[in-house]
């Protein structure tokens, strides 16, 4: 039987496939990935996985192109009206700044 087998060296990295073990189970495939994949270079996991069990989907089954839009614009805040809403933040954080002194002054001229 065939094993497909996926590796991640690091914590964040992801898995990648590696290569295959040939064994009669899954046991055996574990302890093949781990001598034939993970001896020389470190890994954090293996995956390993049956071949019969793995599935595939092609763009043309699906009958839409994978992989996305390459427009991303919307990820950029550029279409946003902030222009009157930042103004009243900006003074509502003057009003509070000053607010703040007035009472730090109060209480040092109340205090001595």
């Amino acid at each position: 039987m065939r094993f497909e087998v996926f590796r991640q060296e690091k914590r964040k990295d992801y898995h990648q496939h590696v290569g295959d073990v040939h064994a009669p189970n899954m046991e055996l495939a574990k302890q093949y990935a781990q001598v034939m994949h993970a001896r020389r270079k470190p890994a954090n996991s293996l995956w390993v996985v049956p071949k019969d069990d793995i599935g595939t989907v092609d763009a043309d089954e699906m009958g839409v192109e994978m992989g996305g839009t390459t427009q991303k614009e919307y990820r950029w805040a550029t279409n946003y009206s902030t222009g009157q809403m930042a103004e009243e933040i900006e003074d509502s954080q003057r009003e509070q700044e000053d607010a703040e002194r007035e009472l730090k002054a109060s209480k040092g001229e109340g205090g001595d």
